[in-house]
């Protein structure tokens, strides 16, 4: 009973970064109630299956940590910049590539991750923060093309929402505190259904008891540029789980090895492969479950592989998905400025010691974080260029990250002529 009191307390620690991600792509697709509840559906069951396959510690795949996975926020931009512009079905194949191609690179991504140090992470995480923004202040609105789009209820319960989310943070602490997007859009939504703005009608539809089905969605189809954007997602969120196994090695007292890095690589890559086949997400490790483990200080796996089985249970289950699908864009809008703001918050943190280090990596950042913004704001300005090149200029992420790849490799991997000029010139005395 008390694993299973534990292995809860990591599911609600998690439950809102979990459904939060579909919810918000789902509504920017504009998928019908039904495909949204599924969605919802199928993601936390393979947030449970991604979960088991970390605890196990095969000889393939698995890190055999206490860690929890959880779709990643930074596939959000990218995802609803590419079904906008290609469909749902192009979604699908660029993250299943993706997931390929983190499994093929596990063994070797030790030596590419000298192209990503944290100035390089830093900004492709700012970037995509800033390109999320507008999806939350649309969402407070109301959802763009609402009838009542910016009315005094819409903006009354996206402020009432974000108001509930910092207060708990300010006055509760622990547990509590970790839930506090969870409790704050489950406050608004009950302000909402005293507005009589809640329709559940999406729970009374949805059937108690599912089989999940794989392609739900059509056919994946393959758009390159939407391929190399989740291709640089998921080395982003390779970085990102780096740093939660070594924070969770640290935890439970283990030294962390090549080998064992590799296995948890690969299962991550198995995972986003398993979201592609069955239209779910990309999975990463979730770090506020580090937290618990730290704050509860209960490392055992058995707590997580129960918080792993919970989720593929509930994912059997629409009418538990299709509770979450019935939050309005307000309330969700409200929570997603707190959780989008954490992103940008998240990119400058990595970025704060980074820039103070040289001016190189100051203008790094500058172009980098420019060039991805406006592009995204001005996506024509290199409508003239050959299908070719806008593979890496269409897209405001892609295009931020790839300058601040090169910008980077300019900077610090090639040999500087000047500093060389400066140092084979003898000082006088």
């Amino acid at each position: 009973m008390r694993l299973t009191a534990l292995g809860l307390q990591h599911l609600l620690a998690m439950y809102a970064g979990a459904v939060i991600v579909p919810l918000i792509v789902g509504q920017g697709l504009g998928l019908t109630s039904e495909q949204l509840t599924y969605l919802v559906a199928i993601d936390i069951l393979m947030c449970g299956i991604a979960t088991l396959l970390q605890v196990i510690r095969g000889k393939a795949i698995g890190i055999g940590l206490p860690v929890v996975l959880g779709c990643t926020f930074t596939a959000v931009g990218p995802m609803l910049a590419i079904g906008g512009e290609y469909g749902v079905s192009a979604i699908y194949g660029a993250i299943l590539i993706s997931g390929i191609f983190v499994m093929l690179i596990s063994r070797v991504f030790g030596h590419l991750v000298k192209f990503f140090p944290p100035v390089v992470t830093g900004s492709v995480v700012t970037i995509i923060g800033i390109t999320l923004i507008p999806v939350a202040i649309n969402n407070m609105g109301g959802g763009q093309g609402a009838s009542d789009f910016g009315s005094l209820t819409n903006i009354g319960l996206a402020f009432g929402t974000l108001c509930l989310i910092i207060l708990l943070y300010k006055y509760t602490t622990g547990f509590t505190r970790s839930i506090a997007i969870l409790l704050g859009m489950a406050g608004g939504t009950i302000a909402a259904f005293v507005l009589g703005k809640v329709d559940f009608a999406p729970v009374k539809e949805a059937s108690f008891f599912h089989m999940i089905q794989p392609f739900y969605f059509g056919t994946p189809t393959i758009e390159w540029s939407a391929v190399i954007t989740m291709i640089l997602v998921a080395i982003v969120s390779l970085v990102e789980s780096t740093g939660v196994y070594f924070a969770l090695g640290d935890i439970c007292e283990k030294d962390m090895n090549k080998n064992d890095l590799v296995r948890g690589y690969r299962a991550e890559g198995l995972a986003i492969v398993l979201g592609g086949i069955f239209n779910a997400f990309p999975y990463t490790a979730f770090s506020q479950n580090v937290g618990l483990v730290q704050m509860t200080g209960v490392r055992s796996r058995k707590v997580i592989a129960i918080t792993g089985i919970m989720l593929v249970l509930l994912g059997f289950f629409p009418k538990v998905a299709a509770l979450t699908t019935i939050i309005p864009p307000a309330v969700l809008g409200g929570a997603m400025v707190a959780m989008f703001g954490m992103v940008v918050a998240q990119g400058i943190k990595m970025l704060s010691k980074t820039i103070f280090e040289s001016q190189e990596n100051a203008l790094i950042v500058a172009c980098s974080v420019g060039l991805g913004l406006g592009v995204t704001v001005v996506p024509e300005i290199f409508g003239v260029f050959p299908a070719s090149i806008q593979i890496l200029t269409s897209n405001g992420i892609v295009a931020g990250s790839f300058t601040a790849i090169i910008l980077n490799i300019i900077f610090h991997m090639l040999p500087s002529s000047r500093k060389e000029t400066e140092q084979s010139v003898p000082h006088k005395a």
